[in-house]
Protein backbone atom coordinates (compact mmCIF):
# COMPACT_ATOMS: atom_id res chain seq x y z
CA UNK A 1 0.00 0.00 0.00
CA UNK A 2 1.13 3.28 -0.89
CA UNK A 3 1.11 6.05 1.56
CA UNK A 4 -1.00 8.99 0.68
CA UNK A 5 1.53 11.37 1.91
CA UNK A 6 4.79 10.91 0.39
CA UNK A 7 7.71 12.50 2.01
CA UNK A 8 9.90 14.52 -0.14
CA UNK A 9 13.50 13.87 0.27
CA UNK A 10 14.96 17.12 1.55
CA UNK A 11 18.66 17.26 1.73
CA UNK A 12 20.16 18.30 5.06
CA UNK A 13 22.02 21.55 4.57
CA UNK A 14 24.99 22.43 6.73
CA UNK A 15 25.48 26.05 7.52
CA UNK A 16 28.76 27.47 6.36
CA UNK A 17 29.89 29.76 9.20
CA UNK A 18 33.49 29.99 8.11
CA UNK A 19 33.10 33.51 6.74
CA UNK A 20 31.33 34.64 9.92
CA UNK A 21 34.06 33.20 12.15
CA UNK A 22 36.73 34.89 10.04
CA UNK A 23 34.91 38.20 10.44
CA UNK A 24 34.70 37.75 14.23
CA UNK A 25 38.41 36.96 14.50
CA UNK A 26 39.28 40.12 12.59
CA UNK A 27 36.87 42.25 14.67
CA UNK A 28 38.18 40.90 17.99
CA UNK A 29 41.75 41.63 16.95
CA UNK A 30 40.74 45.14 15.85
CA UNK A 31 38.89 45.92 19.11
CA UNK A 32 41.75 44.62 21.24
CA UNK A 33 44.30 46.68 19.37
CA UNK A 34 42.19 49.84 19.56
CA UNK A 35 41.81 49.62 23.35
CA UNK A 36 45.21 51.28 23.78
CA UNK A 37 43.86 54.43 22.09
CA UNK A 38 40.97 54.84 24.52
CA UNK A 39 42.66 55.27 27.87
CA UNK A 40 40.94 57.74 30.13
CA UNK A 41 42.39 59.35 33.20
CA UNK A 42 40.12 59.66 36.18
CA UNK A 43 40.06 62.33 38.81
CA UNK A 44 38.26 61.88 42.09
CA UNK A 45 36.07 64.88 42.80
CA UNK A 46 34.13 65.70 45.93
CA UNK A 47 30.87 67.48 46.60
CA UNK A 48 31.48 70.96 48.08
CA UNK A 49 31.29 70.75 51.87
CA UNK A 50 28.61 72.56 53.84
CA UNK A 51 29.36 75.38 56.24
CA UNK A 52 31.23 74.19 59.32
CA UNK A 53 29.66 75.31 62.60
CA UNK A 54 32.68 75.47 64.90
CA UNK A 55 35.57 76.55 62.69
CA UNK A 56 37.58 79.69 63.22
CA UNK A 57 37.41 81.78 60.00
CA UNK A 58 40.68 83.59 60.75
CA UNK A 59 42.65 80.34 61.09
CA UNK A 60 41.06 78.13 58.45
CA UNK A 61 40.83 78.31 54.70
CA UNK A 62 37.87 77.16 52.65
CA UNK A 63 39.14 78.16 49.23
CA UNK A 64 36.61 78.81 46.47
CA UNK A 65 37.44 79.63 42.88
CA UNK A 66 34.38 80.95 41.05
CA UNK A 67 34.52 81.01 37.25
CA UNK A 68 32.26 83.77 35.96
CA UNK A 69 31.81 84.91 32.37
CA UNK A 70 33.80 88.09 32.98
CA UNK A 71 36.24 87.15 35.76
CA UNK A 72 37.77 84.59 38.10
CA UNK A 73 36.92 85.16 41.75
CA UNK A 74 39.06 83.63 44.48
CA UNK A 75 37.55 83.72 47.94
CA UNK A 76 37.65 82.18 51.38
CA UNK A 77 34.20 80.93 52.31
CA UNK A 78 34.71 82.12 55.89
CA UNK A 79 36.16 85.59 55.29
CA UNK A 80 34.96 86.56 51.80
CA UNK A 81 36.51 87.62 48.51
CA UNK A 82 40.31 87.43 48.33
CA UNK A 83 40.75 88.75 44.80
CA UNK A 84 38.86 89.16 41.54
CA UNK A 85 40.84 88.57 38.34
CA UNK A 86 39.03 90.23 35.44
CA UNK A 87 39.19 88.83 31.92
CA UNK A 88 41.54 90.62 29.55
CA UNK A 89 40.22 90.70 26.00
CA UNK A 90 37.75 87.93 26.83
CA UNK A 91 40.47 85.53 28.00
CA UNK A 92 40.87 84.21 31.55
CA UNK A 93 44.20 85.05 33.19
CA UNK A 94 45.23 81.66 34.59
CA UNK A 95 48.79 82.90 35.16
CA UNK A 96 47.54 85.49 37.65
CA UNK A 97 45.33 82.81 39.22
CA UNK A 98 48.32 80.52 39.64
CA UNK A 99 50.39 83.27 41.27
CA UNK A 100 47.54 84.12 43.65
CA UNK A 101 47.05 80.46 44.57
CA UNK A 102 50.78 80.16 45.29
CA UNK A 103 50.51 83.10 47.71
CA UNK A 104 47.50 81.50 49.40
CA UNK A 105 49.37 78.19 49.64
CA UNK A 106 52.34 79.84 51.38
CA UNK A 107 49.93 81.30 53.93
CA UNK A 108 48.10 77.97 54.43
CA UNK A 109 50.71 75.28 53.62
CA UNK A 110 48.75 72.39 55.13
CA UNK A 111 45.56 73.02 53.18
CA UNK A 112 44.95 70.75 50.19
CA UNK A 113 41.28 71.24 49.34
CA UNK A 114 39.57 73.79 47.13
CA UNK A 115 36.15 74.22 45.55
CA UNK A 116 35.73 75.29 41.93
CA UNK A 117 32.34 76.77 41.09
CA UNK A 118 31.40 77.58 37.50
CA UNK A 119 28.52 79.52 36.00
CA UNK A 120 26.15 77.72 33.66
CA UNK A 121 27.63 78.66 30.25
CA UNK A 122 31.33 78.26 31.05
CA UNK A 123 33.11 76.05 28.48
CA UNK A 124 34.34 72.66 29.69
CA UNK A 125 37.92 73.46 28.65
CA UNK A 126 37.92 76.52 30.92
CA UNK A 127 36.78 74.42 33.87
CA UNK A 128 39.52 71.84 33.22
CA UNK A 129 42.16 74.57 32.88
CA UNK A 130 41.04 76.08 36.19
CA UNK A 131 41.24 72.64 37.82
CA UNK A 132 44.75 72.09 36.45
CA UNK A 133 45.83 75.53 37.67
CA UNK A 134 44.45 74.89 41.16
CA UNK A 135 46.06 71.46 41.51
CA UNK A 136 49.70 72.31 40.74
CA UNK A 137 52.14 74.57 38.95
CA UNK A 138 55.25 73.83 36.90
CA UNK A 139 58.76 74.58 38.13
CA UNK A 140 61.95 74.06 36.18
CA UNK A 141 63.65 74.85 32.93
CA UNK A 142 63.17 73.54 29.45
CA UNK A 143 65.12 70.33 30.10
CA UNK A 144 63.19 69.12 33.15
CA UNK A 145 59.83 70.25 34.49
CA UNK A 146 58.64 69.41 38.00
CA UNK A 147 55.18 70.08 39.35
CA UNK A 148 54.55 71.54 42.80
CA UNK A 149 51.27 70.62 44.46
CA UNK A 150 48.85 73.41 45.39
CA UNK A 151 45.30 72.22 46.10
CA UNK A 152 44.86 68.69 44.69
CA UNK A 153 41.62 67.81 46.54
CA UNK A 154 39.06 69.54 44.33
CA UNK A 155 35.32 69.84 44.61
CA UNK A 156 33.26 71.05 41.66
CA UNK A 157 29.88 72.73 41.73
CA UNK A 158 27.60 75.39 40.26
CA UNK A 159 28.41 79.02 41.00
CA UNK A 160 25.84 81.14 42.80
CA UNK A 161 24.41 84.08 40.94
CA UNK A 162 26.54 87.21 41.13
CA UNK A 163 25.23 90.10 43.16
CA UNK A 164 25.21 93.61 41.74
CA UNK A 165 28.75 94.83 41.48
CA UNK A 166 30.03 91.44 40.31
CA UNK A 167 30.80 89.95 43.72
CA UNK A 168 29.13 86.71 44.75
CA UNK A 169 26.76 86.89 47.74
Amino acid sequence: MRSRFRRRATPIVDLDVTAFINLMVVLVAFFLSSMAYYQFSTLELNIPPGAAADSSPAESLELEIVIRKDALEVSNRGTGLIRRIDNTAGVYDFTALSQLLRQVKTRFPGETSATILAEADIPYETLIQAMDTARSYAVGGSSQVNYVELFPDLSVGDAPLAAKGGVAP
